[in-house]
């Protein structure tokens, strides 16, 4: 187009294909941005999960060292223990003897909502 005095007149704005493509540059990221969201979920879940499970873990342990060293509970006999607590399987294997004399080996295993948990513990015999 011209204007009246025979200069081309300039068009002011986007055309259809630049919009386009920037609707489609925008599209890509925000998928990106889902994409990376969910992976941080999944990711937050697990760590909850674990958590959870190391938590029952530790209430284990500590209910075993603040009993005495000759509370049945810790002997070897009547391998393994095992009670659920929340759902969750929380088994205890004891070594005694190991890995030095009077000492007892506490091995403690949770499993729940999909995971499994090791905790590993040496107590000696106060003297």
């Amino acid at each position: 187009m011209e204007t009246g005095a025979g200069k081309p007149k300039k068009d002011k704005g986007f055309t259809l294909i630049e919009v386009l493509i920037a609707i489609s540059i925008f599209a890509v990221g925000l998928l990106a941005i889902a994409a990376m969201q969910t992976s941080a979920i999944r990711g937050n879940s697990t760590a909850g999960q674990l958590s959870q499970l190391n938590t029952l873990a530790m209430d284990q342990l500590e209910q075993l060292m603040d009993l005495p060293y000759t509370d049945p509970s810790l002997q070897a006999t009547g391998n393994p223990f095992q009670q659920t607590i929340d759902g969750c399987t929380v088994i205890w294997n004891v070594t005694n003897n190991n890995p030095v004399p009077n000492s007892t080996l506490i091995k403690i295993d949770v499993t729940g909502r999909g995971k499994t948990l090791r905790l590993v513990s040496v107590r000696a015999q106060s003297l």
